[in-house]
């Protein structure tokens, strides 16, 4: 048996409804052969019935080797690629395995494994595929290219070929790579430890015409480090940030905040291009995003003229008994805004009821015609029921497609 893609519904739900099953329908089909969509440890191991979506990867549970740092381009129309690290106490290295399909999502390929590269953002410029991200958990700041669609990489040995910053602890997770006035824009961190959240904020830019596996030819900002005493002392970090144009045309940096509050929110930052500066003012830059503390990703759709994110918004932003608001994600969630400061929920796309082992967590997508194609990294049960180590430690990695999304406005 193989799962196709789902066919997604972004009906007008109203968000905070009581939490059932899948909110999405998946049809099940019947074959005589199962196609290459299993990579990674246990190729036969397929998930329960009511899962949703199309399964690209896997890592059983009891592997201790879980699936992170989805991201996914469309390299040609109908063609995509995709991508994911391997985490946990069984991952062994900092590995990237790439992916590809041929056929718009419907079955999937393990193309590559790319060693030496972790939390990485796949992207394309000038007819070439890359990868950006470190080399390892808070290792340095690598970038690699592929000339055929990701079946072979750069090697990433110096400052030359790939070795953007050698200098420090750098953290990431596959974020959105945005052009303007002719250059590339990346969000980054520096780690300074010892304890999680320890994160310093910075943006990365180089010339679109450059070559961007010369480290000469990129440029970063100053590092802005978090405050505990913002937001009455609540503040454990900044992370995971979104380079954005806001409607001014000015450039901004918005990062998830880890923060108790159920109510969750995000950081905005200023970035100025000019000056390659990033400055942030505690008294205005924080915003009540749901989902916030969470990763998610935003983009610009000049379509609607809006701005999009998916974000494991909490329904009702009620706690749950036992969870911190950045471990509720069983709620996967398509938000709007007009400005980039106020946000609405506008449909579940998946949802579960289990969000103690149950996860649809770090979406990466892109817009395609009138669709969103996504993937996401799901923490649900085996195909012998038994449950994911818990709904941050994924053991799938699903592609989704969102048929029609403007309709759900």
């Amino acid at each position: 048996m193989w799962i196709s893609p789902c066919a997604l519904r972004v009906g007008l739900d109203k968000y905070g409804k009581d939490a059932g099953l899948l909110s999405v329908s998946c049809m099940l089909l019947i074959s005589g052969k199962l196609p290459v969509m299993l990579n990674v440890d246990s190729p036969m191991c397929m998930p329960a019935a009511q899962f949703a979506g199309t399964v690209i990867a896997h890592s059983c549970a009891s592997t201790g080797r879980y699936i992170g740092s989805p991201s996914i381009v469309i390299w040609q129309p109908g063609i995509y690629v995709a991508s994911h690290d391997i985490f946990g106490p069984g991952s062994g290295s900092d590995t990237t395995h790439v992916f590809i399909s041929n056929d718009g999502g419907q079955t999937w390929e393990k193309i590559s494994q790319v060693d030496g590269q972790f939390w990485s953002t796949l992207f394309v410029q000038r007819g070439a595929l890359y990868l950006m991200g470190t080399s390892r958990e808070y290792g340095y700041v690598t970038i690699r290219r592929s000339e055929d669609g990701g079946r072979t990489w750069s090697e990433a040995r110096d400052g030359q070929s790939g070795l953007l910053l050698a200098d420090g602890m750098y953290h990431s997770a596959p974020v959105p790579v945005v052009r303007h006035h002719g250059r590339i824009w990346r969000a980054m961190e520096e780690y300074t430890g010892p304890r999680w959240g320890a994160f310093r904020a910075f943006v990365m830019s180089a010339s679109e015409d450059s070559d961007l596996l010369n480290a000469a030819s990129w440029s970063c900002t100053n590092r802005v480090e978090p405050n505990a005493a913002w937001l009455g002392g609540q503040v454990g970090g900044f992370l995971e940030g979104n380079v954005c144009t806001a409607p001014d045309g000015k450039l901004v940096n918005l990062l998830r905040v880890h923060q108790p509050d159920f109510h969750e929110c995000a950081a905005r930052m200023e970035i100025d291009e000019t000056a390659m500066s990033l400055s942030f003012d505690p008294a205005r830059g924080f915003f009540t995003l749901p989902g916030g503390s969470k990763k998610f990703t935003i983009r610009w759709d000049a379509v609607s003229q809006a701005y999009y994110a998916l974000v494991n918004a909490i329904p009702g932003c009620q706690p749950v008994e036992g969870r911190r608001p950045d471990q509720v994600r069983n709620h996967l969630c398509l938000a709007r805004s007009a400005d980039l400061i106020r946000w609405d929920v506008i449909c579940t796309i998946l949802e579960h009821p289990d969000a103690v082992t149950v996860g649809f967590q770090y979406a990466d997508w892109q817009f395609e015609g009138a669709d969103i194609i996504a993937v996401v990294r799901t923490a649900f049960p085996e195909r012998d029921g038994s449950p994911a180590h818990n709904a941050h430690d994924a053991n799938w990695l699903t592609f989704q497609r969102i048929p029609n999304f403007r309709e759900s406005l």
